[in-house]
């Protein structure tokens, strides 16, 4: 009796709630589309340099967005589900 008791009582506690995990996706989508806009600018041909592949989106803007994101993340792991 006192085991279906406890079991009763128990229920499963989750360590983040809704809101760390809504900024968790906010996050992982930032750094996702930073390491997307840091893609491309290659040159199919070894013998021939592209300078495109030093224009503004992917040494400055790419990169921001990407710590950007990892600031969210620590943001939305040391936010308190609970406080109003």
């Amino acid at each position: 009796m006192g085991e279906k008791k406890r079991k009763e009582d128990s229920k499963p506690v989750f360590i983040f709630g809704k809101k760390n995990y809504k900024f968790m996706l906010i996050g992982l989508a930032i750094i996702a589309l930073g390491f997307i806009l840091m893609s491309g600018g290659g040159s199919d041909d070894p013998n021939i340099f592209n300078p495109e592949i030093y224009n503004f989106r992917r040494i400055r803007l790419a990169p921001m967005l990407v710590l950007i994101g990892l600031g969210i993340e620590i943001y939305a792991i040391l936010l308190n589900p609970d406080k109003k």
